[in-house]
């Protein structure tokens, strides 16, 4: 298998590159248990039976054991036992947890940092009659309602903040969950996947995926036809800065799977880039639409926006009434965006280009400000 590594590095590459029609991020080793199209986070191969082992990153290890069974080959140092499919969890992070919910698998969720921007209707009410305990945030999590919520495992996202120290102390696993740092929004959907694995649900996720997979590439194709492109910026001024999203991230991807060039495309960041205004005005002054994700309360209006910072009155995007807008107050979009990047996709497709979609299209989270 030695052999195909620089083939299975050179496609991976001339994918992202490409920023057309998507193609599959990493192929799986013969033998693995789990072929993953998109996801490069975590790898999955078969040990015996009923052992598979899960490497996720480069630093973190489980053996997942069918519950109940003794494995039948030793497990290689290295690999944390978990035994699945697990009982009872903890979410950091509404990633994390729209993954359970595509899985209809709330029966496993017992904890959550918290209910900010959480719009489900059973995820709340979990919440309300104590099912779901609410532990706090990063750095400052509730070590006690963390032992009431009793998890066999705990999904975290390791960012900067942390906290996870105290955590540990508990003795309960913690499983990072990579889904944000994936570079395809395919990618980014595929942690679905990874829960299904934990959860005893990978026929259901399997099957999941494959739909998602179907519509986004369709979307894709249609748009890949397109002859003109549009140009297109994302973000909001804060604190003096612009924090946009780099030239090689999962929204470059998808602005550029929708027949649209982002105006950072040549920037080599995965992640997030903090710009001065200047810097970004001249890459995006002339930009054609402007698209803006926030937690604006009331109506967000062109009006509002000129209010925030006038300059921004001086965007192309703004004069000529394009910006594209999602308000996470009223639309779920951190809840079930990342395991629906095919409507996300469609959406921004009948911005783009509404000829290639139907008629009577109704947006799920973007859509155009008229006012």
């Amino acid at each position: 298998m030695k052999s195909l590594a620089p083939i299975l590095l050179l496609t991976a590459l001339l994918a992202v590159a490409c920023g057309r029609n998507p193609q599959p991020a990493n192929v799986a080793n013969e033998g693995d248990t789990l072929a993953l199209q998109y996801a490069t986070l975590f790898r999955v191969s078969k040990l015996s039976d009923e052992t598979r082992l899960v490497d996720v990153g480069d630093n973190d290890h489980y053996a997942l054991v069918r519950r109940g069974q003794t494995p039948s080959v030793q497990i290689p140092d290295g690999y944390t036992v978990v035994e699945v499919p697990i009982r009872s969890t903890i979410c950091m992070t509404a990633l994390q947890l729209s993954n359970f919910t595509a899985l209809s698998a709330h029966d496993i969720v017992r904890g959550l940092t918290g209910t900010k921007n959480l719009y489900n209707p059973d995820i709340l009410q979990r919440v309300a009659d104590g099912r779901i305990v609410t532990i706090g945030m990063e750095g400052n999590f509730d070590a006690e309602r963390i032992l009431v919520a009793n998890p066999d495992v705990i999904f975290i996202s390791p960012f900067k903040r942390g906290g996870y120290e105290a955590i540990k102390e508990t003795g309960i696993t913690l499983v990072p969950h990579l889904g944000y740092k994936e570079l395809h929004p395919l990618g980014q959907a595929e942690w679905v996947k990874f829960i299904g694995l934990f959860t005893g649900l990978e026929a259901e996720a399997d099957t999941l995926f494959g739909r998602i997979v179907a519509e986004y590439t369709r979307t894709a194709q249609l748009a890949a036809s397109v002859e003109e492109r549009p140009t297109v910026l994302s973000g909001e001024m804060h604190g003096g800065n612009w924090y946009a999203v780099g030239g090689r991230s999962a929204l470059a991807r998808m602005f550029a799977d929708a027949g649209a060039d982002y105006v950072l495309r040549d920037n080599d960041e995965t992640g997030g880039v903090n710009l001065q205004y200047e810097e970004l005005f001249a890459a995006a002054a002339n930009a054609d639409y402007w698209r803006i994700l926030n937690s604006f309360p009331g109506t967000f209006t062109y009006d509002a926006l000129r209010a925030s910072d006038p300059r921004n009155a001086d965007f192309k995007a703004w004069r000529e009434r394009r910006v594209i807008y999602c308000n996470m107050r009223t639309t779920p979009y951190y809840e079930t965006a990342p395991v629906q990047p095919h409507i996300l996709l469609k959406d921004l497709v009948a911005i783009f280009h509404p000829s290639l979609v139907e008629d009577d299209y109704v947006p799920t989270y973007y859509h155009l400000l008229t006012e």
